[in-house]
Order: structure tokens, then C-alpha cells, then sequence
């Protein structure tokens, strides 16, 4: 069976409170949604350019708990089958953990065989664990801006997994926390990550370990990391990563400071590329841009993809 597109985050706030900002899609999603999404049997509509159009019901809503948005109607203008999300499931799931409160969002039949994956996963991933998460955290999302981010990020690569973010720090900043993945990455990173030939290691409990040498390393522009070794126990070829290069461009554009991510190598063809896209996208999205925007990155949110890895033993 093909795993459903899903992603998972902590906050501070109460179920109440994630629960009110889930249900507010025009905070997070886009300011252009037309139509109720506050209550059970109602009926709204997103649209982005000509590139993708969507109807939703809301089947359930069970409040501070679960809320589901049946897709009724979908077009996209980029792919080659444009109806592939029409009788999928959009889900998000609130639950109390400890003293913290966990999301858990899951687009039930968006899975790696769909033409629209790579694409809408990045785009799910940066819609919810950072659009929405700010929601809940700040009282302020990120709607329309995504969008343009999106359609830049699928333009980028059509195959390895990329993502994309601009912020209003400047390129120094951004380069400072990009060399610190101690900060957003894993606190138990061991070796040198800010200079050039540079070699440390990763580890993900007993899920993952590699092995990166930094091959490229120009100053608030561009870094590259070399996988020189990798262990994946949780698929078949455990050595996945080998020889694959995570690349880190930095660029002004405008006021703002823009981060491409690109993983060379990490395609959708390779066994781990959903829950090793799910994660990067956890660490990129949420807890690199959080180091950069706020000065601390979201370490819980690295360990969430740790321990979701692991289950995979």
C-alpha cells in the first residue's frame, strides 16, 4: 500500500487554539477561499492562478478534535491526469500531548504515484508545518506569499526534492544559520559544518545515519554537502543517500532573502523519498526558517521526524 502524503508538529497552544486556526484556512492557505469552513456539511472553494482550482465538503468536524475536507472537484493545468485529488481526503487531526498540543495533517490518496506528489507534497509541506503553524503560534500566517513560492519551486525541479522560502533577514543571516544545522537539523550533529571540506555526521536514532562533506562553501550565497556514506534501515537499499548532494543557494530578491533547497539525488523513484521528503521538509520549512527568523529553530519538530522514522523499523 502507497503512503499518504502526511506531517506532524508540536505547539505550545491548547487543541482549542490549533483547532480554531485549522478551521481558518484564508489565515494559512490562501486569502482567496470562497465559501463556510467552519462547520460540518459546509462547502468552500480554493483557487490559484490557472493552476489549480479545488472544491471541498466538510465531512467531519468534531471540535478541538479532527476536522476532514472531502475534495469534490479538483483541476490542475500542470499535470497530465488535472483531476488527481477529486475523492482524496484532506485530514487534520488535534491531540493533546503532554503539555503540548499535536497536529497531525494527512492527505488520504495523495501518494508517490501521483503525478502531482513531488508538488503538492512541498506544497503541503510548507503550507502546514509553516503557514499553519504560525497561525497557531504567531496569530499569523503566510497565505498568498506560498503560492508565488510553490510555483517557483515546481519550476526549480521536476524531479529531486526541492524546496523554497524568502525571508527578511539578509543573506549573511540566512548563511549563518544554514552552516548551523546544529540548530535546526540535530543538536547531536558531530564534525565541522562551516567550512570548506568540512566533514560531519547525522544521526536519526537507529532510523538513519550519514555522513556529509561540504564540497562547495561560498559565503552567503551557496553551500554543498556531499553524502559521502548513509545508512537508511528502514528500506531495502540502506545506502540511498550515498553520493547524493544537499544544496543550499542563497539570493537577494527584492527586500527579501531567498533559500532554495535542492537534495540531488532524492527522487521519487528512491523507497524512502516520502518519508525523507516529509522530513526535510519539517526541517527546512519549519525549523531552518524558524532558526533564521526567530533566532531558535524548532528542535521538536526534528525530533518528531526522528521518531516518525524509526517507527519504520
Amino acid at each position: 500500500m502507497q503512503p499518504n502524503y502526511s506531517a506532524t508538529f508540536t505547539v505550545d497552544q491548547t487543541p482549542a487554539e490549533a483547532f480554531a486556526a485549522i478551521n481558518n484556512p484564508r489565515g494559512w492557505w490562501s486569502e482567496e477561499i470562497v465559501g463556510d469552513t467552519d462547520k460540518l456539511g459546509a462547502e468552500f472553494k480554493y483557487h490559484y492562478r490557472d493552476l489549480h482550482r479545488a472544491s471541498f465538503k466538510i465531512t467531519e468536524f468534531v471540535p478541538n478534535n479532527r476536522v476532514v475536507w472531502h475534495v469534490l472537484d479538483n483541476y490542475f493545468n500542470f499535470i497530465k491526469d488535472k483531476s488527481e485529488w477529486i475523492d482524496t481526503d484532506v485530514v487534520f487531526e488535534v491531540a493533546k500531548q503532554g503539555d503540548k498540543t499535536e497536529v497531525h495533517f494527512t492527505h488520504v490518496g495523495l501518494v508517490p504515484d501521483y503525478e502531482c506528489y513531488d508538488v503538492c507534497a512541498n506544497a503541503w509541506g510548507t503550507y502546514v508545518t509553516r503557514s499553519l503553524r504560525d497561525l497557531i503560534t504567531t496569530g499569523k500566517g503566510q497565505p498568498n506569499p506560498i503560492e508565488e513560492i510553490v510555483t517557483k519551486a515546481q519550476e526549480m525541479s521536476e524531479q529531486n526534492y526541492a524546496a523554497l522560502f524568502a525571508v527578511d533577514q539578509s543573506p549573511e543571516e540566512v548563511f549563518a544559520a544554514v552552516i548551523n544545522p546544529r540548530g535546526w537539523w540535530s543538536k547531536d550533529i558531530e564534525g565541522d559544518t562551516d567550512k570548506l571540506g568540512g566533514e560531519f555526521r547525522f544521526r536519526a536514532k537507529d532510523a538513519h545515519l550519514s555522513t556529509q562533506k561540504i564540497t562547495e562553501f561560498v559565503p552567503n550565497q551557496k553551500v554543498v554537502w556531499h553524502v559521502t556514506e548513509s545508512q537508511i534501515n528502514f528500506v531495502e537499499d540502506k545506502a540511498e543517500w550515498t553520493d547524493t548532494e544537499v544544496i543550499f543557494e542563497i539570493a537577494k530578491q527584492g527586500d527579501k532573502t531567498e533559500l532554495r533547497f535542492t537534495h540531488v539525488g532524492l527522487v521519487p523513484a528512491i523507497e524512502c523519498y516520502n518519508e525523507c521528503s516529509n522530513a526535510w521538509s519539517l526541517y527546512i520549512n519549519g525549523s531552518l526558517r524558524s532558526l533564521i527568523t526567530t533566532g531558535k529553530g524548532q528542535l521538536d519538530l526534528t525530533d518528531n521526524a526522528a521518531e516518525a522514522l524509526s517507527l519504520k523499523l
